[in-house]
């Protein structure tokens, strides 16, 4: 049974192994490099299980057929890559201000534009917290291994239904279409949150009633009848012109976010213990990054790893109290700088530098290395 449990695959093919571990029910979208192998599984795996999969003309279509899928009581999930990411904000900034979970998946590919469909890239961090206008809520999570895809994925899945927002898995193509042993869990090992059930009368229901910090959201056709708009709106739904309102309702959505902080942070730490010397990575790239450390230590020299599964809300606890006790503090990441500056804006003393590349190939270990015994 162990044995059987072992199984060699892709990251992709992991999403939706996680996917459907959490319970997804609904996915809409459109192909598109390198997220096309999610499409194209669920596509053939969600009919065998009593789910729907929908291929939309584009993908502002598929993640508004999503949201719908959702607002109808299914777990629902899209998944994109690069410019399909930049038409999908609009629905993901009304997703934020109508509070409908969902999970979007995307697979950062080399830009702008069309950019470079096949190359890796990590470009589209800032994009996953600031892409849709106003201030709203961001929840992203940033797995590094085919086994981090699948349970970051179930995770992914949990967030959004306990929070009632949408969550962004981001992982780079290089992630995406790598092979690795992997271990299925069991079901029951790893926890899957479902979504709050209404329990009022029909008549005493409000899908944004101030009274909770996170309202329950009842299913389309299950007898509760309310409005959904993407203008600010009282708590029956309906568009308001009171500021009051207006504000209360904007620092609402927030609030749920910043007052949960520490169930949603999540970090692995690599040798931080008496580290001088840390980086700060995700993705493909702290793969790069945890052998650049081991090699280090191997050196003489104290490098630890500070690796973020959650990028946002960002790890500033944590990256501050590491910049208190380091000299300095490396971050390698494949754009031309966006990590780096939250890293410089949460650290107190330490130096912070960035390594970039943005020619479509990894950073590698040699690269973090060589900066790392720039400060030795």
């Amino acid at each position: 049974m162990a044995e059987q449990k072992k199984r060699l695959m892709q990251g992709n093919e992991a999403c939706v192994e996680g996917a459907l571990y959490a319970g997804c029910k609904f996915y809409a979208g459109y192909p598109i490099t390198p997220s096309t192998e999610i499409a194209e599984i669920l596509s053939v795996r969600l009919p065998q299980i009593g789910g729907k999969f929908i291929q939309m003309e584009d993908e502002i279509g598929g993640i508004a057929a999503a949201l719908g899928g959702s607002l109808a009581g299914l777990k629902s999930l899209t998944a994109t890559s690069g410019p399909g990411f930049s038409l999908k904000q609009e629905c993901i900034g009304y997703a934020c201000l109508t509070e409908i979970p969902l999970v979007i998946v995307n697979v950062m590919r080399g830009g702008p534009s069309t950019g470079y469909p096949t190359g890796p890239s990590q470009s589209d961090i800032m994009q996953a917290k600031w892409g849709t206008h106003g201030d709203h809520p961001a929840i992203a999570v940033t797995p590094a291994t085919v086994q981090e895809i699948l349970s970051e994925t179930v995770r992914a899945f949990n967030l959004s239904e306990r929070f009632r927002t949408p969550v962004i898995v981001l992982y780079d193509e290089i992630i995406g279409h790598m092979r690795e042993p992997i271990t299925i869990p069991d079901p029951g090992e790893l926890e899957v949150i479902d979504r709050e059930k209404v329990t009022c009368n029909p008549e005493d229901y409000f899908p944004y009633d101030e009274r909770f910090e996170i309202p329950p959201l009842a299913p389309f056709g299950s007898g509760y009848r309310f409005h959904v708009t993407g203008l600010n709106h009282k708590k029956d739904g309906f568009p308001t012109n009171d500021s009051k309102q207006i504000g209360e309702g904007n620092l609402r959505i927030m609030r749920k976010i910043d007052n949960h902080l520490d169930e949603i942070w999540k970090n692995e730490e690599v040798f931080l213990d008496d580290a001088e010397i840390a980086v700060v990575s995700i993705g493909s790239t702290a793969r790069s990054a945890r052998y650049a450390v081991n090699e280090a230590r191997a050196q003489g020299i104290k490098a630890g790893l500070l690796r973020p599964l959650t990028i946002w809300p960002f790890p500033d606890k944590a990256v501050t109290a590491l910049s208190k006790r380091v000299k300095a503090i490396i971050v390698p990441e494949m754009n031309l700088g966006q990590m780096v500056l939250e890293v410089q804006r949460c650290s107190k003393t330490a130096e912070v530098v960035g390594i970039h590349r943005v020619d479509g190939e990894p950073i590698n270990p040699g690269q973090i290395i060589e900066a790392i015994k720039r400060f030795k």
